[in-house]
């Protein structure tokens, strides 16, 4: 019965499940990633237009490559183009592209418009253009340059998908190649593995089965192959994984009493699948949700239920805005933890407690392989190409599922190319080796690497993996904060990149950086205290750069011995801000200038809170206003301080500190940029789009309340320090004649609280020049 429901489903599904996506785009090639229902060859094809975009002119680049059997309903590919003269794109000009699919087996073409459609999907589209093409441009200087970025994006999360205003940014300018949108950044957590809906769960477990065309055995036990119990994934159903996600798998996620956020977490390989599918594109979504007394007794599971499907139904109204904004401007990615599980690769502790045990390993492992099959693809396509890792990789997960889970040379092959833990072979427990002072766990050599760097004429992008490349401390507790990047890590993904450019001519460099360098006093004092307490897990602590000072005040000295203006993107913490950090060299004969970095967290795309909702507004400012704080660091011994605020704070009385005697190497002032009073989009009013018919009933059903609701009135929602709704960041360079440096703008688009309801945004502006540290710290760290 199973096989004929899915039979059916299958059949009601257009040939596109996801996509198209847009990803790696350079004047040199253009990368697009689809996801379809048959195996095909697919055909891209760049053109030139012409009249602001609106007709379509020659062809410019093409490329074409066969899908990956993913399953036996789930076939995908990246595909690049390149020009065959050697020809470049212009960065003042839009261009369009077009995909074309052939299915040898059953002699059928399809076009991109035939390949979207189906019977409940009868009218898609992912174009803002009359030719029913998608359309991109590159940026032509620093003042053009528009940056979007943002993280944290759960189904069933509080509010509305801010991801659906990309949408809105770029249709609003789509025939302006200079003022368009031209790079997204997703900082993290692009879908969450834990805290999953339970009906989030109950249609990607039987959709991930389908798709594959089988049921993932699931080693349930101490030590596979011979102490283990296997389970599918329809014999763990959703709301009833706590228990074995935790003391089977090793996962983290529940710690705290919290056994909600990990009821569901994901397991098999095509609930990852499904996972990411559900999460960009509606063709999936075809099987009606059930109410919470057709699958439940319980009567507040049955209300937890029906508010999880009432969310999920506003996600999936607005879905196609975001399935078209994708196919229309390059895509950018990195993990962090919730693409595989909460605290992924935290500790030293958490590495223990998952790797060592059958479930966790598999888990981690099938979240890997969906990632790098689903984002790092269109990251870096040339580490897919023939006779790369990435491209063995791909191999091995077809011969997986050609297997139907029973190939383990295969499996093995997988493990070894994501870069999962070699494990001891007696104990089970993940292997490390020593790297200075601290653990790094061991893979395979041949593992790919998820960090990269992108460069443009204008700009840099270095995109750090602050999750598989951490230094745990030797000598200290298993729990203990590691170095987000241990020291070989340090020397590749940052120092290396930094060191290759330094000759060109950079206008502006920017680091992705998933989890925060600086965060809110108030969230400092509560990972310290829990530090204290061996409390580490319910809390992330470990997660932030500043909760190790040694490995943060390397990070800082590497960055402005390189650098005068970095630009830190990151997200994470489910708020966004804008924090400036001002550095000057202590030695007065040092030929070094002074540097900025600037901080911009864009937190959380959907899954606002209550805790954050409050700091969005007024209150923040009035009992726990952020001060400006001063800090002297180290440089040959990496190490910083913070400064007392009315006097110096004596070395000798802080362990940071190399030695009593010796002078910091710099000094810095941290400060956050104020928000300035939100203001309305032009396109951000009268949204008819936005709600369900039924939604909309429900808030004029109760507007007459609207005015006895005070904090939800504009005043107080517009705080001074964070954005705490849910929001996407939108970065552009202006020019300043009074600084030296461009100016950086950071807008960040949220939906208004009161009613009606409006896209609204709050901007941070701040000078790429730094300000000068107090003068009795200057002059009393330098005598």
């Amino acid at each position: 019965m199973a096989n004929e429901v899915g039979n059916d489903v299958l059949q009601n599904l257009p040939l596109i499940l996801a996509g198209p996506l847009l990803h790696h785009t350079e004047p040199e090639s253009v990368t697009v990633w689809v996801a379809l229902k048959q195996p095909c060859q697919v055909h891209l094809t760049v053109y030139a237009t012409t009249d602001d975009g609106t007709r379509l002119g020659a062809p410019v680049m093409a490329g074409q490559r066969t899908t990956i059997a993913l399953g036996r309903s789930l076939h995908v590919v990246a595909v690049t183009a390149r020009s065959e003269a050697g020809d470049c794109l212009n960065t003042d000009r839009l261009y369009a592209y077009d995909l074309n699919f052939t299915n040898e087996q059953y002699q059928t073409e399809y076009t991109l418009e035939q390949a979207l459609r189906s019977e409940p999907f009868p009218n898609i589209t992912v174009s803002y253009f009359q030719h029913q093409k998608p359309t991109f441009a590159l940026p032509s200087c620093p003042q053009d340059l528009r940056i979007v970025h943002g993280s944290c994006r759960k189904p069933h999360g509080n509010g509305f998908d801010a991801l659906v205003v990309l949408d809105c940014l770029i249709a609003g300018a789509a025939d302006q190649p200079d003022v368009r949108p031209h790079q997204l950044f997703l900082t993290g957590d692009q879908i969450y593995a834990d805290d999953v809906a339970d009906p989030l769960l109950w249609i990607a477990s039987r959709l991930g089965d389908w798709l594959l065309g089988w049921e993932e055995p699931l080693p349930v036990g101490n030590k596979e192959p011979s102490d283990v119990v296997y389970y599918t994934p329809q014999q763990l159903p959703a709301g009833k994984r706590a228990d074995i996600a935790t003391s089977q798998a090793g996962f983290t996620a529940g710690s705290g009493n919290q056994p909600l956020k990990i009821n569901s977490h994901l397991l098999s390989l095509g609930e990852f699948y499904a996972a990411y599918l559900l999460a960009w594109s509606p063709a999936c979504w075809v099987i009606p949700l059930p109410a919470g007394r057709q699958v439940l007794s319980d009567r507040q599971a049955i209300r937890r239920w029906d508010r999880d499907v009432e969310s999920i139904q506003q996600f999936l109204h607005t879905l196609w805005k975001v399935q078209r904004a994708l196919a229309n401007i390059p895509a950018y990615t990195i993990f962090d933890d919730h693409d595989v599980s909460d605290d992924w690769n935290l500790n030293q502790a958490w590495c223990l407690r998952v790797y060592g045990r059958p479930l966790g390993r598999r888990a981690v492992q099938n979240a890997l392989l969906a990632y790098a099959v689903f984002q790092a693809w269109g990251n870096t396509p040339q580490r897919f190409e023939a006779g790369q890792a990435g491209a063995a990789l791909l191999a091995a997960a077809q011969a997986w599922s050609d297997s139907k889970g029973t190939d383990w040379e295969a499996y093995d092959g997988i493990a070894r190319y994501v870069g999962m833990p070699i494990a001891d072979p007696h104990t089970g427990l993940p292997e490390f080796i020593q790297d200075g002072s601290v653990y790094v766990l061991k893979r395979h050599p041949e593992a790919i690497t998820w960090h990269y760097t992108l460069q443009s004429q204008c700009h840099e992008v270095i995109v750090l993996d602050t999750r598989t490349w951490r230094g745990y401390p030797v000598e200290e507790k298993a729990i203990a904060p590691p170095e987000l990047l241990c020291p070989q890590a340090f020397q590749q993904q940052l120092l290396r990149p930094l060191q290759q450019t330094a000759n060109a001519q950079i206008s502006i460099t920017f680091v992705i950086a998933p989890t925060n360098l600086f965060q809110l006093k108030v969230i400092d004092w509560i990972h310290h205290w829990q530090l204290q307490r061996n409390k580490v897990f319910s809390t992330d602590v470990g997660d932030a750069w500043n909760i190790n000072d040694k490995a943060l005040a390397k990070f800082l000295s590497t960055l402005f011995e390189q650098r005068n203006q970095v630009i830190i993107l990151s997200g994470d913490i489910h708020y966004s801000s804008m924090v400036r950090l001002s550095h000057t060299w202590t030695d007065s004969d040092s030929s070094e200038p002074d540097s900025v970095l600037l901080q911009l967290t864009a937190s959380a795309l959907k899954n606002e809170e209550p805790k954050t909702q409050i700091i969005h507004t007024r209150l923040k400012q009035w009992l726990l206003p952020e001060p400006v704080s001063q800090w002297a660091g180290w440089t040959s011994t990496p190490a910083m301080v913070e400064l007392s605020r009315g006097r110096f704070q004596r070395y000798s009385q802080t362990a940071s500190a190399p030695s009593p005697s010796a002078p910091p190497d710099w000094l810095c002032s941290l400060e956050w940029i104020p928000r300035q009073p939100s203001q309305t989009a032009n396109w951000g009013r009268g949204l008819p789009w936005l709600l369900p018919s039924t939604a909309q009933k429900k808030i004029d059903r109760w507007r007459w309340l609207q005015p006895l609701k005070f904090w939800r009135t504009r005043w107080f929602q517009d705080g001074h320090e964070v954005v705490g709704l849910n929001n996407l960041a939108l970065i552009q360079l202006a020019e300043t004649e009074v600084t030296h440096g461009p100016k950086i703008i950071q807008d960040l688009y949220w939906f208004s609280s009161w009613s009606p309801i409006q896209i609204v945004y709050s901007r941070y502006e701040s000078p790429c020049s730094p300000n000068q540290p107090p003068p009795e710290h200057r002059s009393e760290l330098t005598s």
